[in-house]
Parts: C-alpha cells; sequence; structure tokens
C-alpha cells in the first residue's frame, strides 16, 4: 500500500488493542473505508467533496494514535502527507509520475518523483509490477505487485532501498500492503497485509484502533 520510501518502525505497546472507537471523517468529507492489517495497523479512508475527483484521503493508525494523514490522487500519487515525523508534498510536475493506469494497462509502472519534506528534498526512483496472480482478502479480489524503490536525498545520498510484494485493487484504484524488506537484507521481511475491508454500516467502520498482531512489541510501516 503505497510507495517504498523509508521503512519506519513503530513501537506499540505490549497489550491487546483497545475497545473499538469512532474516528470521524472531517467536514464535508465521507467516510468510505475502513481496512485492518497485519502488524498492529489499520487504515482509514475518506473522499472530501472540495477535492478533484479520485483525490482520496488516508490515516495511517497505530495503538499510538494516528500516525499520519496522505492525500492522493487518482493514479495514487502521494500529493500530500502530515506525520508525526513530518510533513511531506509532492513537486509537481513528477519526472516520471506514478500512474495506476499504466500498471493496469502495461503491467508495469515506473515512478521517478520528489517529495518535498521538512527536512529538504527526497527523490523517490522505482516501479510497481503486476505478477499477474490475484489473491482474494475478506472478499475483496486484489492484484498482486512486486516493487523496487530507492529514496535519495538532496546530496544524492541514497537513504532507504527496499523491495516487496503489495496488493492493488482496481475497485478502489488503490494500492495496499504486503510484504516488504530492506534490499541489503532480504531475510527481514515485514508483512503488513490486509485481514478485513470493512465498509460503512459493518462493526468496526472507521474504528480508531487497530486489532491484528498487537502483541508484538514492533509494528513496521511504510507511509
Amino acid at each position: 500500500m503505497m510507495k517504498p520510501c523509508v521503512i519506519l518502525t513503530v513501537l506499540v505497546a505490549a497489550m491487546p488493542a483497545a475497545a473499538q472507537q469512532s474516528f470521524g471523517a472531517p467536514e464535508g468529507c465521507e467516510a468510505v473505508l475502513t481496512v485492518q492489517n497485519k502488524g498492529c495497523v489499520m487504515t482509514n479512508v475518506w473522499h472530501c467533496e472540495a477535492d478533484a475527483p479520485g483525490e482520496q484521503w488516508i490515516a495511517l493508525i497505530t495503538l499510538a494514535g494516528v500516525f499520519s494523514v496522505q492525500k492522493v490522487d487518482a493514479e495514487f500519487q502521494w500529493i500530500e502527507a502530515y506525520k508525526l515525523t513530518g510533513n511531506e508534498r509532492l513537486v509537481t510536475p513528477a519526472e516520471d509520475p506514478a500512474s495506476l493506469t499504466d500498471l493496469f494497462d502495461n503491467q508495469i509502472d515506473t515512478w521517478d518523483f520528489t517529495l518535498e519534506t521538512d527536512d529538504g528534498t527526497e527523490r523517490n526512483v522505482g516501479y510497481d509490477l503486476l505478477t499477474g496472480e490475484t489473491t482474494e482478502i475478506d472478499g475483496e479480489v486484489l492484484l498482486n505487485t512486486e516493487y523496487q524503490g530507492r529514496t535519495i536525498d538532496g546530496d544524492g545520498n541514497e537513504i532507504d532501498a527496499s523491495s516487496g510484494r503489495q496488493y492493488v485493487s482496481e475497485k478502489h484504484r488503490m494500492f495496499f500492503f504486503g510484504e516488504n524488506w530492506p534490499q541489503d537484507d532480504p531475510e527481514q521481511v515485514i508483512d503488513m497485509s490486509p485481514v478485513e475491508f470493512i465498509y460503512p454500516g459493518e462493526p468496526g467502520f472507521f474504528s480508531d484502533s487497530p486489532k491484528y498482531e498487537c502483541n508484538v512489541i514492533e509494528s513496521g510501516f511504510q507511509p
């Protein structure tokens, strides 16, 4: 779910998930989807009337609360993100924009885009590849992908290089987490795969409490 920038490790309490609470979408917006993932991380997704067609907002939530909120467009380009680690904004036009349309049409999408962060610019270069296989999770048919990516700082230094397998949905025009690992240590696999897809009116919709593998001390994800 989401391009391979720096793999972040979030310490969470070694306790069961708290009782589910509500997580309200902002005024003028509609809550559309909750995804509970492995690794004690969940996502809430909403659309807003003021945004362009196809734009979506995604909140990543751990036991400690909301870690980040990011806005993506219809091609799943990161437009802006607000994180505990700092804010990010896409520099446009991108050298090679991320494109779900290209991925669905050609089975591969290369990308080369730059984010303006609180610490300077970060260039992200890599590709997503459809494997030709599908996986069904909680009734959702997802396309399987593989990816590789590098993050380079404003001085040209590589600050992250990772590979992995993710899922992408034609229905939602979204990536979802899967497995990822550092390119220099492929044994260090983090599995953040979806477990539940929850819709309006269903129990747990727009909760703020992740529920899977929350007895594990560390949870890694790539926002």
